[in-house]
């Protein structure tokens, strides 16, 4: 059965890519405070704008007259990005595809969208996060292919100490390989195409920046 995916419109740095355009292709949208600056460049309409709206200028709201807002005080126990998640998830969301969410200023606001989307993929849900020219994937125990453009970097980082990672298909491939925590041994790897990973134990994200072609 096709998850029902929602893409959740965050305020991080955003390239317009095909990649990024077939991702959202066919989702619901949710846009979370100044993430709803992203709408226009992607053509679509969100279903919900929530937020205290501290990041969002005046002229984004009369752009954006009729879109049904959901406000919240600004001093909330939560980001607006995790408000929105959690309207999606409550609107029947089973893949989620996070906008926006790495780089940008705010490094804090980039760290805590990998843990959250870490989380999510342990609760059972698909996740992505996107900036357009880079992505990220929870990676946990099982097997996981992500089909990368031959020649593209990716890094597999450890979010705790992994055993059991093998990397098929990469210039550098591990096979039931040991990775301490804080160790960079899974940086700046090559993909020769569609990558296989498997992983015993232990919580990880791969980051691929499908577009960088400089170690090909």
């Amino acid at each position: 059965m096709t998850k029902t995916t929602f893409s959740i419109l965050l305020g991080g740095h955003l390239v317009l890519t095909e990649r990024l355009m077939s991702a959202v292709s066919g989702a619901r949208f949710i846009a979370a405070d100044g993430g709803m600056r992203h709408a226009s460049m992607l053509g679509v309409v969100p279903e919900l704008w929530v937020g205290d709206f501290d990041s969002s200028p005046e002229a984004l709201g009369e752009d954006w007259p009729d879109i049904h807002r959901l406000p919240y005080p600004p001093q909330k126990a939560e980001t607006d990005g995790a408000i929105a998640i959690d309207e999606a998830i409550r609107r029947g969301a089973g893949r989620l595809v996070l906008v926006g969410a790495l780089g940008g200023e705010r490094s804090d606001h980039a760290l805590m969208h990998l843990l959250q989307g870490l989380r999510l993929a342990k609760e059972g849900y698909e996740i992505l996060l996107t900036s357009g020219e880079e992505e990220a994937y929870p990676l946990l125990p099982g097997r996981a292919t992500v089909d990368l453009p031959p020649g593209s970097l990716f890094s597999v980082v450890g979010l705790s100490p992994l055993t059991g990672l093998s990397i098929d298909n990469a210039r550098y491939p591990l096979q039931n390989f040991s990775l301490p925590l804080g160790s960079t041994r899974t940086i700046s790897n090559i993909a020769e195409g569609a990558i296989t990973l498997s992983l015993d134990s232990g919580d990880a994200m791969l980051l691929a920046r499908p577009f960088d072609l400089t170690g090909a």
